[in-house]
């Protein structure tokens, strides 16, 4: 397993949270069939996976550890869901026997493993024959935003070793259909989509995060322990993200690859 970069500070959890089927999965939902079972990989808050709850029989969400797990526990006890059942796993690994699923879905998950295409032979075993493996990665390397602020080009410059010495890939939007390629999917749908933040409640928000996750996640605690980055440059590349925030013009863009793999 590749270690994850972000961690599970609050900053983090708070971009995480904010995850919905319409944000994140949308291109998904035609093959949401109420009578399917579905396997979330690598579920966080689980936000997204109450929400396939909502809308197939059965879900199974699945996270690195038991405390990881929990927040996609609660998040079910939250809206009274039943029909949901919980496993830790090593997506390179699977412990569910084969043709278990119909629908095998993991989101921002294959750009921080160590194996992305053995992730995805593991998906793609564990899927029915005709389900659907579904995957969704963000590009960092395909990050946009204006005002151009030095320090936010420093930030991604940042993240992108970090993610890198922890045995990930950040780029791995654009990697997605290769990788499913070389999993041995031959049926392959790839499409892309983005997240847009362009007024000033968003600006806020993803400004705001990103100014406290430099100086307070896994991430700003990497960056200094390894020598990344000091103390100084995180203040500094918080203070960019804040006056990014601020600007009354201030557009950003996350792309994102999508797969839809028949198994």
């Amino acid at each position: 397993m590749a270690t994850y970069t972000h961690g599970h500070h609050e900053s983090v959890l708070r971009s995480h949270n904010n995850r919905t089927i319409a944000n994140s999965a949308e291109y998904l939902r035609t093959h949401l069939a109420a009578d399917a079972s579905l396997l979330d990989v690598g579920a966080g808050p689980g936000t997204i996976t109450v929400e396939f709850a909502e809308r197939v029989a059965h879900v199974t969400a699945t996270e690195i550890g038991e405390t990881e797990l929990a927040l996609s526990r609660r998040a079910a006890a939250d809206r009274g869901l039943t029909n949901l059942d919980f496993s830790v796993e090593d997506v390179h690994a699977l412990s569910f026997a084969d043709d278990s699923f119909d629908v095998v879905h993991a989101h921002q998950v294959l750009q921080h493993v160590a194996d992305p295409v053995q992730a995805l032979r593991e998906m793609g075993r564990v899927a029915k024959p005709g389900g659907i493996v579904a995957a969704r990665d963000a590009d960092y390397a395909g990050f946009l935003w204006f005002p151009l602020i030095p320090e936010l080009d420093e930030w991604l410059r940042l993240y992108r070793s970090a993610a890198r010495a922890n045995g990930g890939e950040p780029d791995a939007g654009r990697r997605l259909l290769s990788w499913a390629k070389a999993a041995g999917f031959e049926d392959v749908a790839a499409t892309a989509s983005t997240w847009c933040y362009a007024n000033a409640e968003d600006r806020a928000w993803w400004g705001g995060m990103w100014a406290d996750r430099i100086l307070e996640s896994a991430l700003a605690r990497q960056a200094v322990d390894s020598g990344l980055a000091t103390r100084a440059d995180l203040e500094r590349m918080s203070a960019g993200w804040r006056q990014w925030a601020d600007a009354e013009d201030g557009w950003y863009l996350v792309p994102h690859g999508e797969i839809i793999a028949r198994a």
